[in-house]
């Protein structure tokens, strides 16, 4: 798995969402939980959805 990152923009915010890429696949955890639960999706669904992000 590569690293965790969030947002440049997040500065020294704790209350984040972070990514990580593992394999084909992008995870997404909570920042201020970092062993609680992570949900993974296709590169395909998180790109879709962070396009929808983009737009709203």
């Amino acid at each position: 798995m590569s690293e965790w990152r969030k947002s440049s923009r997040s500065a020294t915010e704790t209350n984040c969402v972070e990514v990580a890429h593992v394999d084909r696949r992008v995870a997404v955890r909570d920042s201020k939980n970092q062993a609680g639960p992570v949900l993974t999706f296709d590169r395909g669904a998180a790109a879709s959805f962070l396009g929808w992000i983009k737009g709203a």
